[in-house]
């Protein structure tokens, strides 16, 4: 029996702005240690010994995301991964059924489903349920992940379990986030159990499910998958089919339904402790971050002075904090956040006036990823702006014309290939080159390090739009 990841990644995490955005959300964070939340995902089973693990994993995420995905994935030894993109986010029943339908092209694995921006900190006790509940699956039973609970809990769903099962209990029900005197009562019977959003099984299993009670769904991935197009790691959807999917979760759409059709498998819950939070504002990451004797946890370059129970998240500058007690700080180079701990919920009503006001600090960082490398704008005024540009080993951008600027490249790492007008020529540390508006170019790092260099941009416009492309390694038509 292989069992096989599949890791959803979807989602904006927008109550955890501005560290997360709609375009680099919190799966892509580095939040809890030096790999981000979706890399932490992706190495979950290493050394995993309750059976043979299938080390590409299979994620389904959408257009925007991919490259990154993609370059994350290489970073920690991941090799031709599965990707499947969405044109449109439509939750995780149909992202489930489009991981199954491509599962079942290279076997008949247990998959394993996974968000991508889930924490667990006890690895042991992670891969000692998974074990329990590989076994069920395998038998053909649909297995939910329940955690057991410490508290009661009102932000979260729950699952009430009945007998014992296997090494785990029969799937009783699904309940929605219950009050607080009700979560009182659920934690004292010992029958609830938070829903994790972990599940596994195996994917014809799914796929019976899914045609059984949300036949829409199956049919519409169904179509969609089978015009499917491979681009490189990428399985591209057909969208036309896929924008008639209609949208719902695992659990509403196959979980909550399985006692009513014993026929299709069991529904099975295994109780698993193993440090696990959904990261759902930043006062849980607090909880769950290492902290100094005054309850203080700080990420990056931060000072705390006369703290206590406080969150400093620091990515560019010095942070230093006096005097806070029950304080959230977060520094990125474009915004800062600062709530109290109790009203981090509420940052999801800042982003939405941010949105309301056409801000695109909503959208993107100052260092915006690309599928060559990054760009940070690191100055700007009338009629000119300054980046940072690094391109990767062997990468290069695409041939391209602006109408509105001019450039000046300089060099400040690694070896430059350039195409200005009819000329290509390799630019070396600080050598630099001018390119005038109109003129057709491109830049590519032929090296084996990465290529730095500083943009000077001057002109009438310098939006991001002002691309015309004419030749692109990824198939890009825009920006």
């Amino acid at each position: 029996m292989i069992i096989k990841s599949v890791i959803l990644s979807g989602g904006s995490g927008t109550r955890l702005w501005p560290a997360s955005r709609e375009n680099h959300p919190k799966q892509l964070l580095p939040l809890t240690s030096e790999r981000s939340l979706l890399q932490e995902t992706a190495v979950r089973l290493d050394g995993f010994a309750g059976g043979e693990v299938d080390r590409r994993p299979l994620v389904v995420t959408n257009e925007e995301y991919r490259f990154i995905i993609a370059e994350q994935l290489r970073q920690i030894g991941v090799r031709s991964p599965q990707i499947v993109l969405e044109p449109f986010g439509r939750n995780t029943a149909p992202a489930l059924t489009l991981a199954a339908l491509a599962a079942l092209e290279e076997g008949d694995p247990v998959l394993l489903v996974m968000p991508a921006d889930h924490v667990i900190t006890d690895l042991g006790a992670f891969q000692q349920a998974i074990d329990q509940g590989s076994s069920l699956a395998g038998d053909g039973m649909l297995v939910a992940f329940g955690i057991v609970p410490d508290r009661a809990e009102t932000g979260y769903g729950y699952i009430r379990a009945g007998m014992a099962i296997g090494g785990g209990r029969e799937l009783a029900e699904f309940v929605e986030k219950p009050d607080l005197d009700t979560a009182r009562r659920y934690l004292e019977s010992g029958e609830y159990f938070w829903n994790s959003g972990i599940f596994m099984m195996k994917a014809p299993v799914w796929l019976r499910a899914i045609e059984r009670f949300r036949p829409d769904i199956a049919e519409a991935c169904r179509s969609a998958y089978e015009g499917h197009k491979q681009d490189a790691d990428f399985i591209r959807l057909e969208q036309g089919a896929f924008e008639r999917c209609p949208s719902d979760s695992i659990d509403y759409a196959v979980m909550e339904h399985l006692a009513s059709a014993p026929e299709l498998g069991k529904g099975a819950v295994v109780p698993m402790s193993a440090g696990w939070s959904d990261v759902g504002a930043w006062d849980a990451l607090w909880a769950i971050s290492g902290k100094d004797e005054a309850g203080n946890a700080g990420r990056g370059e931060v000072l705390f002075e006369d703290c206590r129970n406080t969150l400093v998240h620091a990515n560019d500058r010095l942070v230093a904090a006096v005097g806070c007690e029950d304080m959230i700080v977060v520094e990125t180079p474009d915004a800062v956040m600062v709530a109290h701990k109790d009203r981090t919920q509420d940052v999801k009503k800042v982003v939405a006036r941010l949105k309301a006001e056409g801000r695109s600090l909503t959208q993107s960082h100052r260092k915006v990823y690309r599928p060559w490398g990054w760009y940070d704008s690191i100055d700007e005024g009338e009629r000119f702006q300054v980046k940072r540009i690094v391109v990767n080993p062997g990468a290069k951008l695409s041939l391209q014309m602006h109408h509105h600027r001019a450039e000046h490249w300089i060099v400040v790492k690694g070896t430059a290939e350039v195409t200005n007008g009819e000329r290509t020529f390799l630019l070396a540390e600080n050598e630099s080159t001018y390119i005038p508006l109109g003129h057709t170019h491109r830049l590519a790092n032929p090296g084996k390090v990465p290529l730095e260099i500083i943009e000077v941009q001057s002109g009438s416009y310098l939006g991001e739009d002002d691309i015309v492309r004419f030749e692109d390694t990824y198939g890009r038509s825009s920006s």
